[in-house]
């Protein structure tokens, strides 16, 4: 299954990765070690390009995008009309904007006729970062660079600022010290220019401890992702693969709360709605068929945390491993 993301550096691509390398393992074999699941992550640029890929490339599958840019795609009909050719499997995590920034830029307005990198064209750091500084009046001499030649770049002083869109932590950013004097820039959130695309978010000294000092933080902005699907014809060998695609990591989604994957994890509501979207059938299916869905979901959890003591809760993923053996042994219920 071929599964697009971002570029090596960005979340999204240890994300596909996390999936790759988790549903790789627990399989049966057949006589030669053949399994009958294999997701093989592709280099994409995050934006428009991946929803594109996932519409025409031969052999992409699924990938992670913007919900924002697959709106709009829809919206404009750029690509035609998607809506019957595209669904989604799950919302993800949100994105947020790190804006780096070198020590004398104090301001988002001092970069005002500054360079700054927004990331390889069509990227959505490209995109949104472009039309984010439009709508807060910020007219740049825009780059577009990959992350590595832009962190270069902000070292040397060729250019001011450089924008990265993706879920926080980014362990590219470990790569920046404290002797680089990078620092990152606060975005403001203005509700009457951003509140249709955007979400307030902040950055922590606990996300990056090597850039941002300890008990403070900076505010930023965020996008939502989503895990959009080829909707591939019923019956068809590929609609049949990415079913089981869907089944599989449905059904191990609680493997990824542990502490050996990316924290974005604990952001993901399997059950959530994409509105104007149609889920991926065998997604829904399955969603329904887990005991009515999310509500009685929860209420099921709920009785199962009656009488347990609340401080000093267990681990998260061990304690849903108590809550599905509860389940079992207490069907209906």
């Amino acid at each position: 299954m071929g599964f697009l993301t971002g570029t090596p550096q960005c979340t999204e691509f240890a994300i596909a990765q996390d999936i790759a390398t988790t549903l790789a393992s627990g399989q049966e074999t057949g006589p030669h070690g053949e399994v009958a699941l294999r997701v093989l992550p592709i280099v994409g640029n995050g934006g428009v390009r991946n929803v594109l890929d996932v519409l025409t490339l031969a052999g992409a599958d699924v990938a992670i995008a913007p919900v924002v840019l697959a709106d709009r795609l829809r919206e404009t009909r750029t690509f035609g009309d998607i809506s019957d050719r595209l669904t989604y499997i799950a919302p993800l995590h949100i994105e947020e904007f790190h804006l780096l920034a070198r020590p004398e830029i104090g301001s988002l307005t001092e970069l005002t006729g500054k360079r700054v990198n927004l990331g390889e064209d069509g990227s959505a750091s490209a995109v949104l970062g472009r039309e984010v500084l439009n709508r807060l009046g910020v007219k740049i001499s825009e780059s577009n660079l990959g992350p590595e030649a832009a962190l270069e770049g902000l070292r040397k002083g060729d250019i001011s600022a450089a924008l990265l869109v993706s879920g926080k932590p980014i362990s590219f950013l470990t790569q920046v010290s404290q002797l680089d004097r990078i620092h990152l820039l606060p975005i403001p959130y203005f509700k009457e220019l951003l509140e249709k695309d955007y979400l307030p978010s902040t950055l922590r000294h606990n996300d990056y401890p090597n850039i941002i000092a300890a008990e403070t933080s900076v505010d930023t902005i965020a996008i939502k992702s989503a895990l959009f699907a080829y909707n591939w014809p019923g019956g068809s060998e590929r609609f049949r693969l990415l079913e089981l695609f869907v089944r599989t990591l449905f059904t191990r989604f609680p493997e990824f709360l542990g502490d050996a994957h990316h924290p974005k994890w604990h952001e993901v509501n399997l059950a959530a709605l994409l509105p104007g979207w149609r889920r991926f059938a065998p997604a829904e299916r399955w969603l329904q068929q887990q005991s009515g869905g999310e509500a009685a979901l929860r209420k099921a959890f709920g009785r199962f945390l009656e009488g347990k003591p609340t401080a000093n809760p267990p681990d998260r993923e061990e304690l849903f491993r108590d809550f599905l053996r509860w389940r079992e042994r207490n069907p209906g219920r």
